[in-house]
């Protein structure tokens, strides 16, 4: 059961980071604007129109996809988060942003 839960859990983040935002996501991500947080959701690294209109977007859609992976294998949301967290943070390119456990951005 894991298993299959930690295979979707890394199929939806792929694709949650991926392809459905790549050029909005990578292009702030590369200017440093957003970060990825232990939750699962992006945070403005250095607040701005443009940062929170990505970081609204993302979310969004990553909410949506939480919530129905959340209802498929019976995770709170916030579990199923996390996991993506764990995941997204780990295939960052150099030079991506994260929050580390301390609460501070990392430069990865």
């Amino acid at each position: 059961m894991k298993k299959t839960i930690a295979s979707i859990l890394f199929a939806a983040a792929i694709i949650v980071s991926g392809e459905a935002f790549a050029l909005d996501l990578a292009q702030a991500r590369a200017q440093g604007l957003v970060g990825e947080t232990a939750t699962g959701y992006i945070a403005a690294v250095t607040p701005s129109a443009d940062a929170n209109a990505v970081v609204s977007d993302v979310n969004a859609r990553r909410k949506a996809e939480y919530e129905k992976i959340s209802q498929q294998n019976g995770q709170p949301v916030s579990v199923v988060g996390k996991v993506a967290a764990e995941r997204i943070i780990g295939g960052l390119p150099s030079g991506s942003y994260y929050k580390g456990a301390d609460g501070s951005w990392k430069k990865k």
